[in-house]
């Protein structure tokens, strides 16, 4: 059966065909929280890519790359940069995230992200956290006590577990 959660060895094959193709991104959602050490679990990769027509193509090829069907009417939505397109006809699920709640611009993002290993472009744990509070869907509501008690023992200098 195929391993369809959110894993290290998913986000870096993300990475790698997304680098490939020159996607300009950033992790975010809960997979972005578990690269920041995070001790959870999550279903699905979140990806906040710039918006611009040519990105779009760029992720197109890449998702391609992963193996995802890309059919007409999803590449269409990649290309327009619509808010939101999850993608569950892949090897594993996947979300587009072109406009996250409360955060204001990728610009702005990619100022606070942080580069996790090197190779994984995370937006910062503080977007993450406005973004799931201000998207107040129930699983974001049973997640952002934990979420928020974590950044709290990053900040007052505590390391996440290997």
């Amino acid at each position: 059966m195929a391993e369809r959660a959110f894993s290290y060895r998913r986000g870096e094959e993300v990475a790698e065909a997304f680098a490939r193709h020159g996607v300009e991104y950033l992790f975010i959602g809960k997979a972005g929280a578990v690269f920041h050490g995070f001790p959870d679990t999550t279903q699905d990769v979140d990806i906040f890519p710039a918006k611009s027509r040519e990105n779009g193509a760029r992720i197109v090829a890449a998702l391609r790359d992963l193996d995802f069907p890309v059919e007409p009417q999803m590449e269409k939505e990649i290309l327009a940069g619509k808010a939101f397109v999850q993608i569950r006809s892949g090897p594993f699920n996947l979300d587009l995230v072109f406009a996250p709640d409360r955060v204001e611009s990728f610009e702005d993002a990619k100022r606070r992200m942080v580069r996790i290993g090197g190779k994984f472009p995370v937006a910062s744990l503080e977007d993450i956290i406005r973004s799931k509070r201000a998207a107040n869907r129930p699983r974001d509501r049973e997640t952002l006590p934990r979420l928020e008690a974590f950044a709290e023992f990053l900040k007052r200098g505590g390391r996440p577990s290997p």
